[in-house]
């Protein structure tokens, strides 16, 4: 069999639609490049937001006179018609024609002439491009904010409805001390918390609109680069033209962003695979968020939750092909840049997905309580009040330390626990005891003790969830 790769084929010979770019060339491209450069397969899905820019463009350029009113109306009416081809299924992609924009461009000409081929004036591709990505991206944004509220407003509830239930507290996976399961769901809200921040921020630099940019340089048309960002509810226009069509750090801010809140929901999803193994029993999960397996009957694997905290790998691999797609590029655009789509919109589809599964599965949690109690009477939970109770009455710390150390050694010995001891083996190991330490060895007397902003205690975790409300609200 011959190792020859068969010869190339051209566009007119295979009868591709002609490029719109075309007259400067003496022969066209070759298929497999053709292939190769174009984004239509992956940058379709921007055609909503191409189209809602080209009737931006078009009514800017009826009011400067650069458009007639007939033509304005001839390009709403082309492009309105494309966008319902488009929604119904019925529009045809063509690779030839490289990209979403020029797919549209070509089709509208098509449908209505001469008119068609008036709406690029003033624009380029580059800024075009640009323009479809930040609407694109800003769009995604708010079904982002919303799952992630969502998510939000689930963790509340679930605290609200367990600030008395106790568990244990780890450091280094050991238990620590004890604390309400409301207040570790509260950790869970303050991650989240933050992240919505960071995706506001980032929404913040999002909100400047690059057309008029044109291909680098701005145009030598009468523009109204204003009326297109309102048009388009923009904020802002992007100050500088070069900078406008160059650069893609928003969409790195966003992955970010994205893979912070990643790390978060990892973090999270991590401890409900512990919390659900038999191991430690402290959560159970609905039969809906979880599979079996095909050889253990027995199994019930928290698939939701590992799939979340496997997927936090692409969104950080996405971050890192943005940040070193962009790092070489002289200013201005580059065909480089259309690496950009591909991570960006695998990112979007990926923390959206991984929200609106948390969002539900959170929801649906059930706290085995009784487990989480029993836990927290293991490991000595109470030891640090113990010492803490020393100090109070006047011991220093580091003796107070020594004391307490002592009393687990005899309770793992003996395999009780510290408030099993007796008034007086405890007192054989420090005078200063007396019947009220009863009081700090009980797992409710530890976390009532914690009574501050910040704390386990129960009050303190209703206040702290009554707060949160208040601010989740006032998130826009």
């Amino acid at each position: 069999m011959s190792s020859k790769q068969p010869p190339s084929q051209s566009n007119h010979e295979s009868g591709q639609p002609e490029k719109l770019w075309g007259g400067r060339f003496s022969e066209d491209t070759d298929t497999f490049v053709e292939a190769f450069t174009a984004s239509v397969t992956f940058d379709q899905r921007m055609a909503k937001q191409d189209i809602r820019g080209s009737l931006a463009h078009a009514a800017m350029l009826e009011k400067t006179g650069v458009l007639t009113a007939d033509e304005a109306l001839a390009i709403r009416q082309g492009l309105e018609n494309i966008r319902q081809e488009i929604a119904e299924g019925r529009f045809e992609w063509s690779v030839a024609l490289e990209d979403v924009h020029m797919n549209i461009e070509a089709r509208l000409t098509d449908d209505i002439g001469l008119a068609g081929k008036k709406l690029h004036t003033g624009r380029s591709r580059n800024d075009q491009v640009a323009t479809d990505i930040r609407l694109y991206l800003r769009d995604c944004c708010t079904d982002i904010e919303r799952e992630l509220k969502r998510l939000l407003e689930g963790y509340l509830e679930l605290a609200s409805r367990h600030t008395d239930v106790i568990m244990p507290g780890f450091t280094h996976l050991q238990t620590a001390q004890p604390v309400t399961f409301g207040h570790h769901i509260m950790a869970w809200f303050e991650m989240g918390m933050r992240d919505l921040d960071r995706l506001q921020d980032t929404l913040k630099r999002l909100d400047a609109c690059p057309l008029g940019s044109a291909a680098l340089a701005g145009t030598g048309f009468p523009i109204d680069r204003e009326m297109t960002a309102e048009l388009l509810g923009f904020s802002s226009v992007c100050a500088n033209s070069l900078d406008a069509v160059a650069d893609r750090d928003f969409a790195i801010e966003f992955c970010s962003f994205a893979s912070m809140t990643m790390m978060h929901l990892s973090r999270i999803a991590e401890e409900l695979i512990l919390w659900t193994s038999a191991q430690f029993r402290f959560v159970e999960l609905p039969d809906r968020y979880c599979t079996g397996s095909s050889i253990m009957p027995q199994k019930k694997n928290p698939d939701v939750a590992e799939l979340v905290r496997g997927k936090t790998g692409r969104c950080y691999g996405n971050l890192m092909n943005l940040l070193t797609l962009m790092k070489g590029q002289p200013l201005t655009y580059n065909k480089d840049n259309q690496e950009d789509k591909e991570p960006l919109f695998d990112t979007i589809d990926t923390l959206l997905q991984s929200l609106r599964a948390f969002a539900d599965m959170t929801s649906a949690l059930v706290p085995n309580t009784d487990s989480m109690y029993a836990s927290a009477r293991e490991g000595f939970s109470t030891a640090t009040d113990l010492a803490d109770y020393l100090v109070e009455k006047g011991m220093p710390f580091r003796d107070a330390h020594a004391v307490v150390g002592k009393a687990v050694a005899i309770c793992t010995e003996q395999e009780r626990y510290l408030d099993d001891l007796s008034l007086e083996e405890l007192r054989a190991m420090s005078d200063l005891i007396d019947n009220d330490v009863y009081h700090v060895l009980t797992l409710e007397g530890s976390v009532a003790r914690r009574n501050h902003i910040g704390g386990t205690a129960p009050e303190c975790v209703r206040a702290a969830i009554d707060k949160a409300r208040v601010r989740l609200a006032s998130a826009t």
